[in-house]
């Protein structure tokens, strides 16, 4: 890197794995805070955040766009259990996907999520020198990431950062 070279810093952002783990804590996350975050702690420019579309979420789709994120849509399947409806959008493949679209248009990634089918990616990055962090919703992370500990930010310590307030 040249030194009028800006670094260029993308986060690509697993909506579920980060939403639930941190619910799981017993809190809500800030959205607009957490691109906050990402943008001055980290010079964050873009943060692709993975979300499984459901047609009545729109304004919470509009909402995040608002607050600087780029929405990446995964199909979601309806899964019935008894009276209960779930809603299933894993977008692992299209997270890793992105990523490696976009490789040459950073410098460094920042993956969001405690997820271990991420491992083949957090390597590669690695492996090229464009990880920067793993951000990962709570200290319960997938053991297969564990190796990479030096780039992990548990995001549940933030709490008092981005949790919304009542």
């Amino acid at each position: 890197m040249g030194k009028n070279h800006k670094e260029v810093n993308y986060a690509f952002i697993d909506s579920q794995n980060l939403n639930l783990g941190i619910k799981s804590r017993g809190w809500v996350l800030d959205w607009g805070k957490f691109r906050l975050l990402l943008r001055n702690k980290y010079k964050v420019e873009k943060a692709f955040l993975f979300i499984g579309y459901i047609e009545r979420n729109t304004r919470l789709y509009e909402y995040l766009q608002g607050v600087g994120y780029i929405l990446i849509f995964k199909n979601v399947l309806e899964i019935h259990k008894g009276k209960k409806v779930y809603c299933k959008g894993n977008v692992d493949a299209e997270l890793v996907l992105h990523t490696m679209i976009l490789l040459a248009k950073f410098d460094k990634a920042i993956i969001v999520s405690g997820d271990g089918d991420f491992f083949c990616l957090i390597k590669y990055l690695e492996s090229k020198g464009k990880l920067y962090k793993i951000l990962t919703p709570n200290e319960r992370y997938s053991s297969l990431i564990r190796e990479y500990s030096k780039y992990i930010v548990d995001v549940s310590k933030l709490r008092n950062k981005l949790e919304i307030k009542k």
